[in-house]
Formats: structure tokens, sequence, C-alpha cells
């Protein structure tokens, strides 16, 4: 099993937790907005191939709250800021859900920050037909539950979520959603103006989708291949919104073959 270190950088002016783990070329992972999951399949079989970089959001635990951090367009300066001081940039990035959120705006902000973008299943664009759903008007099980098609189906799911909630974990969680809800509840979960922002952006991006997705409906999807020149789809059928960990193996085909080309 690939070896995993978890470093302590002052940058930013904090000291951000990142996660290190692999060999090869970096790759930046942005969590979603459930924190960190932990160590899975698809990221084992990536870490052969690259190395990978997972910094730990501020507010989401081991990495300082930042109150100046009001939205996400705020927190995308931060982790800019944090890929010059570290000298990472560019880089090739994933970011999931929020995640992807925070690199679609980095993006925009810098398109040379980024070689390679992979968004999945991203937050931050207004959908022009359905809604992203109100994750914070639910308890963290119902929560959890809405990102895949098939809770107790899916192993992966069970094997990271399936247990008994310690009460760490449920602090964890809950710290994860209160930041979330602080800087994305208005608006909800996206930006505006990051359509016309990501216009002329010519970064390789793949967009990855799940047919099944109860969170982030086809039209976010739909609104960032309108905005950003090129942009690739990978639809993953029968998947929900957490298609890294319902089908690991398509998702890591998809994101091997597309860092490679």
């Amino acid at each position: 099993m690939i070896e995993l270190i978890e470093e302590q950088h002052a940058v930013a002016a904090t000291t951000l937790v990142l996660i290190r783990a692999g060999s090869g070329k970096p790759l930046l992972l942005f969590h979603d907005e459930l924190g960190y999951p932990g160590w899975t399949a698809w990221s084992e079989s990536l870490a052969h191939e690259r190395t990978l970089l997972i910094p730990l959001q501020p507010g989401y635990g081991k990495t300082p709250r930042q109150d100046w951090i009001r939205s996400y367009r705020d927190l995308a300066g931060f982790y800019s800021q944090v890929l010059r001081e570290m000298r990472l940039d560019p880089i090739d990035v994933i970011g999931f859900s929020a995640g992807g959120f925070i690199a679609a705006e980095m993006a925009a902000a810098d398109p040379r920050i980024f070689s390679r973008m992979i968004l999945v299943a991203p937050m931050g664009i207004k959908p022009a037909e359905g809604e992203i759903m109100d994750i914070f008007a639910m308890t963290i099980r119902r929560h959890l539950r809405a990102t895949v098609a098939d809770p107790a189906g899916t192993a992966e799911f069970a094997r990271i979520y399936g247990g008994e909630m310690t009460p760490e974990q449920f602090e964890l969680f809950e710290d994860a959603r209160a930041e979330s809800a602080r800087i994305g509840w208005e608006p909800y979960m996206h930006n505006p103006s990051l359509p016309y922002l990501l216009r002329g952006v010519k970064i390789p991006t793949m967009l990855i989708w799940g047919t099944r997705d109860s969170v982030v409906p086809r039209g976010c999807i739909d609104g960032y291949r309108a905005a950003i020149s090129g942009a690739q789809l990978a639809i993953i059928e029968g998947a929900g919104h957490r298609p890294e960990i319902e089908n690991s193996a398509e998702f890591e085909r998809i994101v091997s073959r597309f860092l490679a080309a």
C-alpha cells in the first residue's frame, strides 16, 4: 500500500495540512464539501503514477479556519497563493463537487495556474435547468446517502461511510458542512459571475458526471461546457454524485487517459 504522509506547510499566513502520497508528477486534489474522505481504491491506483497532493480545506478540522475567506472566490485566491508560495504552478488538478468550484474559480482568475483540469460533478455554476441539491437542509447521514445512487450496493461507500459514525467523525462532518455553508450559502454554492470569468480559458478540461447524480444536475455540467472552450465530457452511466467510488475502474480509466494525453 502507498504510504500517506501528513505534512504541515506554513503558507498563505497560516498552517496548511496537506496529505502527500505516491510518486511521479504532482497532481493536486481538492476534496468536496464533506471534507477529505480518506484513502480510496482509485487513490491507491493513481498514486502509482502520480504524486497526489491533497490539501485539507481551512475550517475543516486540521487546517485552521480563515475568517477572511468569505466566499469560494476567496478560497480560490487562498489556494492560488499556496501554489505560488510552494512553487507548484502550473499543476494538474482534480476537483470534486465544491472542490471543482474552487478549481474553476482559480482557473478563471489565472488560466496559467493549471496544466490540465478535471472537474468531477462540479458545483459553481447555476444550472439553467434543475437545482443544486440543498445539502444543508438534511442530516449528515441523509446527505451522505444522497451522494451515491445505490448506497447499499456500493462497496467503497460502505467501506468509507458504512460503519458506526464516531463522535469525532460526526464533528468533522459538521465542521465541514458549517464552513461550506458559511462561504457558499448566498448565492447558494455557485458564483453568478463564474461563467463569464471563464470565457477564454483554454486549460484542457475534462468534466466527469454520473447520470444518477441527485446533487449536481446536468445543467451545471452544460454550463461549464458552454463556458470553457473545448471542455470534454465523460458520462458514467448509473453513477451518482461520487463516480470515483461508484465506478472507480471507469473513473481511473478516464482520468489516466486524459492526464496522459
